[in-house]
């Protein structure tokens, strides 16, 4: 608490190393992924710490190197390519002081110590573990670890620490088990997919996993990242062009199709909510799905509302980002009312302003007490359940 608000931060983060997920492995995959091949140094942290040797590792299973453009050679804006022998900078932090090292990775307690200091309640938390291998009972087995890792961290007090249930189009009997299995444990709040290169968010084979999900009482997230769905592809060799601009254009691809694709009518209990993408987007959005309906069509047939109204019937959530500030959560509250926002820091990573996130937040002096106790906490708590 602070300032006497609650406060849910909806957008945090993990990243266990390999020496913390291979805890949580069969005997035989671990084996199998003990070889060196199979890791990469963590030399770097979420925010831009700078380890020293001996180092930590993370799993990389993906044959070919990394994919997006947070792997790619950079190339600087006006330049016809990357210049020979450059690599990626990693990015500013934007906070005052680095967080605690190990509340990103296998210290729940530390995490909890980070947010007495920043004056947060609760987190959710996505994590990103090393699902995606080509074989899917690898990706099945790493995709239980994950889940197996992310209750023993959460259990450090999982009234406060709350996540999300990993599923994929390529195993949905899997993911909707895994739905079920951890569903009613008090961290898990919402159901993450992780979907192939290409795989759209509206394909009627998903409808397992949405049932399973509405089932639960947990919501859907979309939260973009460097890679994935929707598309890398388009010229994000430039570091600034696909920062800016990936994460906003996943999540408005993501909120077109699945309202437009009638799962929310399908499932008239289920939520979605969008993370870590922007938010002032929103409105124009809104209003252009809807002209677009009418003069292009190719939605589902028989949709019982206008696109717009999805994002504004009490089902839809968006975190905020704290760049976009005041007077774009002031826009958003104006024409969509003041239940679709929700507090979002980032954290561990560098785009978070740790420790000063939530005093960020709490000096926009044009939103009114009640609209800031609703972003604050009350959204998150209509979207996520009460911790």
């Amino acid at each position: 608490m602070r300032n006497n608000f609650r406060i849910w931060d909806a957008d945090t983060h993990v990243r266990p190393t390999a020496e913390t997920i291979q805890q949580f492995l069969s005997a035989p995959m671990r084996e199998r992924f003990s070889d060196e091949k199979y890791w990469t140094k963590r030399r770097v942290g979420m925010a831009g710490e700078q380890y020293q040797e001996p180092l930590r590792h993370y799993y990389h299973l993906r044959d070919g190197g990394g994919e997006g453009w947070g792997s790619r050679p950079p190339r600087r804006l006006g330049e016809a390519g990357p210049r020979p022998n450059e690599e990626r900078q990693f990015q500013t932090f934007m906070g005052s002081r680095l967080p605690t090292d190990g509340g990103g990775d296998d210290r729940g307690d530390v995490r909890l110590r980070d947010m007495d200091e920043e004056g947060t309640d609760v987190h959710t938390i996505v994590h990103s573990g090393a699902n995606g291998h080509p074989e899917p009972e690898v990706e099945a087995e790493f995709i239980r670890a994950e889940h197996r890792y992310i209750d023993a961290f959460c259990n450090a007090d999982p009234h406060r620490l709350k996540s999300l249930i990993v599923v994929t189009p390529r195993q949905v009997d899997l993911s909707v088990k895994q739905i079920h299995e951890w569903g009613k444990k008090p961290w898990a709040v919402g159901v993450i997919p992780s979907l192939p290169l290409d795989y759209p968010i509206d394909h009627p084979d998903m409808d397992a996993i949405w049932r399973a999900t509405q089932e639960e009482g947990l919501t859907i997230v979309h939260h973009s990242f460097a890679a994935g769905y929707p598309g890398y592809r388009d010229l994000w060799d430039n570091p600034f062009l696909g920062r800016t601009a990936s994460h906003p254009w996943a999540a408005q691809r993501a909120v077109a199709a699945f309202v437009g694709s009638g799962i929310m009518d399908r499932f008239p209990e289920l939520k979605f909510c969008i993370l870590e993408s922007g938010f002032g987007w929103l409105p124009s959005w809104a209003a252009r799905m809807d002209d677009q309906q009418i003069y292009m069509g190719y939605l589902a047939e028989g949709l019982k509302h206008k696109p717009s109204d999805y994002l504004t019937n009490g089902r839809f959530f968006a975190g905020i980002v704290l760049n976009e500030g005041e007077p774009m959560v002031r826009m958003v509250t104006e024409h969509m009312g003041d239940e679709v926002l929700m507090f979002g820091s980032d954290y561990p990573h560098a785009e978070s302003r740790f420790p000063e996130s939530t005093h960020q937040a709490l000096s926009w002096e044009s939103i009114s007490s009640a609209q800031m106790q609703k972003m604050l906490y009350d959204n998150a708590v209509r979207c996520f359940g009460d911790p």
